[in-house]
C-alpha cells in the first residue's frame, strides 16, 4: 500500500508521543470531572475542560495510531496555545488561582510542553 505525503513514516517516537499525550489529556480530563478539587477555578469551566479533554485524548491517542503531518501540526499548534493558556490562567488574575490550583495548571503546562518537544522531534525524525 503506497504512503501519501500526508502520511508520516519512520515514526516510532512520533506514534509514542501522540499517544502519550493522548492518555495523559483523558487522565486528566477524567480527574477533572472526578475531583473537585480546590483549585480556585470555577467549576463549571474545569468540568467543561474535563470533557473536552476527554474527547481531545481519545483523539490524540487515536492519531497517534496513524499519524498524518497536518493533524500532527494542529496537535502541536493546540498545544502551544494551551501552554500559553495555562500561564494566563495561573498569573494573569483571570480567576483567583488558589496555590494548590497554581501548581496543578503550571504543572500540567509543562508536562504539555514536554508532549511538544517529543511531537516535534518526532514530526523531524520521520521527515
Amino acid at each position: 500500500m503506497a504512503m501519501t505525503t500526508n502520511q508520516v513514516r519512520n515514526d516510532g517516537l512520533l506514534r509514542f508521543a501522540l499517544k502519550l499525550d493522548g492518555v495523559a489529556s483523558g487522565g486528566l480530563g477524567v480527574l477533572a470531572l472526578l475531583i473537585d478539587a480546590p483549585l480556585g477555578l470555577p467549576r463549571g469551566l474545569v468540568i467543561g475542560l474535563g470533557a473536552f479533554l476527554v474527547v481531545y485524548g481519545i483523539g490524540v491517542f487515536l492519531l497517534g495510531t496513524k499519524p498524518i503531518r497536518p493533524l500532527v501540526g494542529v496537535v502541536v499548534l493546540g498545544n502551544f496555545l494551551w501552554v500559553v493558556d495555562s500561564f494566563l490562567t495561573a498569573f494573569a488574575g483571570w480567576f483567583e488561582v488558589t496555590p494548590l490550583g497554581v501548581a496543578v495548571v503550571v504543572a500540567q503546562a509543562v508536562a504539555v510542553a514536554g508532549f511538544i518537544a517529543l511531537q516535534v522531534l518526532g514530526l523531524r525524525r520521520s521527515a
